[in-house]
């Protein structure tokens, strides 16, 4: 027997009216009786809602769907678009951290490195993965493989999916805000095209340590932030239940970070999330992917670095105060 559907709050209307369609035809069968019109005005009634819901999404629910356990992970969308992914381990200081993974793979047949932050499935694997927060390790693992890529001048494509880095006292005695901050900069001055993908969570300086890149996408319903929007709330409002006011005050679902220039395109998901359709949503990525590598590929080395730091030069805006007069 398989186990129940994972239902967020906002889509109980659905798993109702698609019980209801499941009972009707269920007894169409036992009394042989024709229920095609009801059951066919419950399918449009289905249909209708499911618009309805996942047209209107607010920007916490949108969180919901970036947190489905049932969405696709880093991997799964290595699979589906790459070839001969051969994971490369450890970060030659201290250990191999299984929150980021990383390696070098063929996309569209072109040798690339794919850095990436995975989350578990099960009990087991979320502890194996730290639940996808990585450590000091996991980033400097990561910076090692930026430069293997430079060296060979294969393009970095990384996948971000994280809360944030792991804030635990192991991983800040070993230098976590360190690892981050020493990613930030070498990756602002790599001399390779780099791109980044936000696939579901991109948590703060977690997000960030392999978000400094020449392109910045994000599926439709993940987000990327400086702050949880749980953590916000605390400090805010002081008060987690606060975390939906907090989602949309801090502006970062997909349709906001494009319109603020945060991130270059966003990849349409099938309605409802990826997780319905994980094949359509490998292939709206696997299509975003090969044109900006094909952008990025017509440009000289000093160009790509120079407008990854333009990119980043001109993020937010700010104004200038007129001189006081005496």
């Amino acid at each position: 027997m398989e186990p129940p559907a994972y239902v967020l709050e906002f889509e109980k209307p659905l798993r109702d009216l698609t019980r209801q369609l499941d009972e009707l035809r269920q007894r169409s069968i036992e009394t042989n009786v024709d229920l095609a019109a009801e059951i066919h005005a419950i399918e449009r009634k289905i249909e209708t809602t499911r618009r309805e819901i996942y047209s209107n999404l607010s920007p916490w629910q949108k969180i919901q769907i970036a947190r489905h356990p049932k969405r696709p992970y880093a991997l799964d969308y290595i699979n589906a678009i790459c070839e001969d992914f051969q994971e490369l381990h450890g970060d030659r200081q201290f250990k191999d951290d299984q929150a980021l993974i990383g390696g070098t793979a063929y996309f569209n047949g072109d040798a690339v490195m794919i850095i990436a932050q995975q989350k578990g499935r099960d009990p087991k694997e979320r502890i194996l993965r730290n639940f996808g927060m990585p450590q000091p390790e996991g980033y400097r693992k990561a910076l090692r493989l930026m430069r293997m890529a430079e060296k060979f001048r294969l393009p970095v494509i990384t996948f971000i999916d994280t809360p944030g880095a792991f804030p635990g006292v192991e991983s800040e005695a070993r230098h976590v805000s360190e690892a981050i901050a020493t990613n930030l900069r070498e990756m602002a001055i790599l001399r390779t095209p780099s791109i980044s993908i936000v696939v579901g969570e991109g948590g703060s300086g977690g997000a960030l340590g392999i978000g400094v890149t020449n392109r910045v996408l994000i599926f439709e319903n993940s987000y990327y932030s400086v702050i949880s929007p749980e953590g916000c709330a605390a400090i805010l409002w002081k008060d987690g239940a606060a975390a939906p006011k907090a989602a949309a005050a801090l502006k970062v679902t997909a349709d906001h970070l494009e319109s603020l220039g945060v991130v270059d395109e966003i990849v349409a998901e099938p309605l409802g999330g990826a997780h319905n359709d994980p094949a359509q949503a490998a292939g709206a990525l696997k299509y975003a992917l090969q044109k900006h590598l094909n952008d990025l590929r017509a440009l000289t080395l000093d160009q790509i670095v120079e407008s990854r730091y333009e990119r980043f030069r001109h993020l937010g805006v700010y104004e200038e105060a007129g001189a006081v007069k005496s």
